[in-house]
């Protein structure tokens, strides 16, 4: 009883006695949670601001990268490949007024244990490098470029199942060497 008391108000002139401080644990929860709304706000203001000027500046990056070229006919083909790498090095040079020195060394992927497609390989061989060779001593310097590899795999796969292979077709052109050598 003596606890209940403690907080009566004894008139005007007295002061009212309180067992609870007023600045103490009671308002710490309070303020902490008042600093950490404050600051998720903060962060979310900050990476709002941050996507828009991001997408107003660049473009969004989410975007693919369209090549002029995705079509059917230049679909890459994802399964597994065996590699014919016989041809060796083709030696030429450029069809430019530099004439750089081309050396490549190309292989040709083709369906995962096809025999017909490797004996055909290996019965035009001769074709394939003649092919080869002339194919690339009839590209400048800026087309044999790093940034056109991809396109000249595709044209390269493309002519030879067009106009070299009649049973079979390669599915895919890897460089092993394309060096290119202004002089």
């Amino acid at each position: 009883m003596a606890d209940e008391d403690s907080d009566i108000d004894l008139g005007e002139g007295s002061e009212t006695v309180s067992t609870s401080s007023k600045g103490g644990k009671g308002n710490f929860l309070p303020t902490i949670l008042k600093y950490v709304g404050l600051g998720l706000g903060a962060i979310i203001l900050i990476v709002t601001v941050v996507l828009i000027t991001m997408n107003i500046a660049g473009g969004s990056s989410s975007k693919e990268i369209k090549r002029d070229y995705d079509n059917e006919d230049f679909k890459e083909y994802v399964g597994e490949l065996d590699w014919y790498q016989s041809l060796g090095d083709i030696q030429t040079r450029t069809s430019d007024a530099s004439q750089a020195s081309v050396q490549v060394t190309v292989f040709l992927g083709y369906e995962k244990d096809s025999k017909a497609a490797s004996q055909e390989i290996t019965a035009q061989k001769i074709r394939i490098r003649d092919f080869l060779r002339h194919y690339f001593a009839d590209k400048t310097v800026e087309e044999l470029s790093p940034k056109n590899e991809d396109r000249l795999k595709i044209e390269i796969r493309n002519e030879i199942n067009d106009t070299i292979l009649n049973k079979s077709k390669i599915r895919a052109v890897v460089f092993d060497k394309l060096n290119v050598v202004v002089q």
